[in-house]
């Protein structure tokens, strides 16, 4: 199950982009949040060449627009183009709609397998964030039956697992380790041969326990403002990137293109006729792979999530930004300083807060603070001032990726 843009000729490829770029273009002009095109001859913006020589938009210049101009900073067509808005941390506001396949997950989930006459265990939140109607849009988009189990709640999920004849798993790489180690603590058998995961680093250890029970596990790179952007086929060479974007790869803080192979920030403009990000920095890193995948989809591939361009961490789905553990700082003036570090243990992310304070107390007092700002729970440590290295970090990322 393929769409017949995967598998373009580069001639064709180019042609379509020769005329969806300008197109788009002029869409980001109409509206008032891309002030730094207002000068820009469209026209003349007919490849990624050309489209490199445009600024570069980063998350903060987007939260600026939109506490400016509410809710979506200029950047987006009419609310009424859209069924739903998400807010993600910073706060960063996103659009999205269910119908149409909006955020582009249907060609991943294509490219897992999934599609008529599967029952899809749907992991991702669906409170405010967007993963959850992403991955649902998906799905319908594909004709799969959708169960919005979001997170938690594990022996629930086990039971709704093989109760509904669940047989292919959408959520965050680590999760469907958690349900499937409660099912067999619970002596439940699923039926689940299919994962289309994201929100984190699917590990080799991980994808081989998986591979272990049969379950086929294949990841996808997606944003909550880009949609999908790039994402594996069964080939499992590097992500394909998605025929709705166009990716550059760009030495981080200039926007200019890297030499293929060489590691860089990935630079992502979409074509979404309703939400025109252009060259919208994504403070990841990655290079370009060269060659085409010998699964036949024809696009350019990235070797995949390989760290962040700044110290921003995503743990267990989430993002948490050295701006929150300066928020966190600031809540309490006892605390001098303060220092995330993310690690695994049993094939989950773990997340450890050091805090420098001389202030009488216990660890505990703080740990609602921390779920409250970093939005997630982790691990508190008191320590004694001047002991946290001074070194400019402020979140340590530990995670092995190569194994």
């Amino acid at each position: 199950m393929t769409d017949d843009l995967e598998f373009r000729s580069a001639d064709d490829r180019a042609a379509d982009l020769a005329t969806a770029l300008p197109a788009q273009l002029r869409r980001a002009q109409a509206l008032g949040g891309n002030t730094g095109l207002s000068d820009v001859d469209v026209e003349r913006i007919t490849d990624p060449a050309a489209l490199s020589r445009l600024p570069v938009m980063r998350k903060a210049d987007l939260a600026a627009a939109q506490a400016a101009s509410p809710p979506l900073g200029g950047y987006a067509a009419d609310l009424g183009a859209f069924t739903h808005l998400f807010q993600s941390p910073g706060p960063i506001y996103e659009p999205g709609r269910v119908a149409d396949d909006f955020f582009r997950l249907g060609r991943f989930l294509r490219a897992v397998g999934i599609g008529p006459g599967d029952v899809v265990q749907n992991c991702f939140g669906y409170h405010l964030t967007p993963a959850g109607m992403m991955f649902e849009s998906g799905a319908r988009a594909v004709g799969a039956v959708i169960v919005p189990a979001g997170t938690g709640q594990t022996e629930l999920q086990v039971r709704a697992a093989a109760h509904l004849g669940v047989t292919a798993y959408a959520g965050t790489p680590d999760y469907l380790k958690v349900v499937l180690e409660k099912a067999d603590d619970m002596g439940v058998a699923t039926a689940i041969t299919r994962a289309a995961v994201s929100g984190g680093a699917l590990f080799p250890s991980l994808r081989g326990f998986y591979a272990d029970r049969g379950i086929a596990c294949l990841q996808c790179y997606a944003t909550a403002d880009l949609g999908n952007i790039a994402y594996e086929s069964d080939a499992m060479e590097g992500l394909i990137v998605d025929d709705g974007v166009v990716v550059e790869i760009v030495t981080p803080g200039t926007g200019n293109p890297v030499e293929p192979g060489e590691v860089g920030e990935v630079v992502v403009t979409t074509l979404n006729p309703d939400y025109p990000l252009i060259r919208f920095a994504t403070g990841d890193l990655s290079a370009v792979l060269e060659g085409t995948s010998p699964c036949g989809r024809t696009n350019m591939r990235i070797k995949g999530w390989m760290g962040r361009a700044d110290q921003t961490a995503k743990i267990k789905g989430m993002f948490v930004r050295p701006e929150q553990v300066a928020e966190l700082v600031a809540h309490h003036p006892e605390v001098a300083r303060a220092r995330v570090t993310v690690t695994r243990e049993a094939e989950a992310d773990a997340m450890h807060v050091a805090l420098e304070t001389d202030a009488p107390g216990a660890p505990a007092a703080y740990e609602a603070s921390v779920r409250d700002l970093l939005k997630l729970r982790g691990t508190v440590e008191l320590v004694e001032p001047g002991t946290l290295p001074r070194d400019g970090t402020v979140i340590d990322d530990r995670r092995s990726y190569d194994t």
